[in-house]
């Protein structure tokens, strides 16, 4: 008889959450580079852009939650949230080297300049969406 953990699915779900940000996050930050920086500068451009990231990752939360029917444990939802913030460090990251030419540190430097701080911030708060989100799982 095989034993799965009852964290696999928050595991998992963190995972596609993550993913499927990270992905409207590509685009949204690619409209933001191009378009809003050179006119209203980098910390006003990411402000912008913060709310609909925002809003999107609560829906996107919402969904992987119910689509995945995630318990409405603290361990169930802290683990998503864990897995989602950690997916998407890393993404982050391995974007801003590859994509970017930063060095690993160079990226790390960058959230401690405002427009960074902000992004940080957001991101702290799309990792704890599934915590604090009231949504049932569908049965």
């Amino acid at each position: 008889m095989e034993h799965r953990s009852p964290l696999l699915r928050p595991a998992a779900a963190g995972g596609l959450y993550a993913i499927s940000v990270f992905s409207l996050g590509f685009v949204l930050g690619t409209i933001r580079v191009l378009i809003l920086v050179p006119r209203i500068g980098p910390t006003l451009a990411v402000l912008a852009e913060t709310p609909v990231m925002l809003g999107a990752s609560w829906w996107v939360s919402s969904e992987c939650i119910a689509r995945l029917q995630i318990d409405r444990t603290v361990a169930a939802r802290l683990v998503m949230g864990l897995v989602a913030f950690t997916v998407l460090m890393a993404a982050e990251t391995t974007l801003a080297v590859i994509l970017f030419g930063r060095s690993v540190t160079g990226y790390l430097l960058s959230l401690t300049v405002m427009p960074g701080v902000i992004g940080l911030a957001a991101q702290i708060a799309f990792a704890g969406f599934p915590l604090v989100q009231r949504h049932e799982p569908r049965h």
